[in-house]
């Protein structure tokens, strides 16, 4: 389900581009004012095919704003549009967390594991590591490959190729194991926690 809904995200959003690049290029080209041969020749009855032209005339601007219901319904629209638009991009901009993980039972028929307790395990785990003061982990990807997100705050003292090396080769080994995955990949990025100068006597 979640791949379909990729799909048609991908799709929508290549026809909305291929659309508005398309008619803003014929209206860019066709009301610059370009020498005759280097204009396109567009259909008669395109809207604008001058520089004069304008997207509405007097007449279509003014048909109904007499109308108390007009301006009103205008600015609605244009709301919802707006905040359809920002929902969209908002959409693309989240990180996805999978719910589950599809864990092979042996039985042919399969188990889920839910992913917050994996997380909650991989962070609890993360965390008992020498050097690593808090974790954050997320799981994304799919049900049957999953991936992890890790946000390391590091002690000033740590060694940052110490703290990876341990996470993959504990925490991240112990997961897959217990999850029954051949292999779970996963990005890491560390920080450190700033700390107040100790004072020497």
């Amino acid at each position: 389900m979640r791949r379909v809904g990729r799909t048609i995200n991908r799709v929508l959003l290549g026809v909305t581009g291929v659309v508005l690049l398309g008619t803003g290029g014929l209206v860019l080209f066709g009301g610059l004012d370009l020498p005759a041969r280097w204009r396109l020749r567009l259909p008669a009855h395109w809207p604008w095919s001058s520089p004069g032209d304008v997207l509405l005339s007097a007449r279509q601007r003014t048909r109904w704003s007499g109308q108390g219901w007009f301006w009103p319904a205008v600015i609605a629209a244009l709301a919802v549009f707006v905040l359809l638009m920002l929902w969209w991009l908002l959409s693309q901009l989240r990180r996805h967390r999978l719910n589950d993980i599809l864990v092979d039972s042996g039985d042919g028929e399969g188990a889920t594991l839910r992913g917050r307790a994996l997380e909650g395990v991989l962070a609890a785990e993360t965390e008992s590591l020498e050097g690593v003061d808090r974790a954050g982990v997320l799981l994304t990807g799919r049900r049957r490959e999953p991936r992890i997100r890790a946000l390391l705050s590091l002690a000033p003292h740590a060694d940052p190729g110490t703290v990876v090396r341990r996470l993959s080769d504990e925490a991240v080994t112990h997961a897959r194991r217990s999850a029954g995955l051949d292999r779970l990949p996963g990005d890491v990025r560390l920080r450190v926690v700033k700390h107040r100068p100790e004072r020497v006597s």
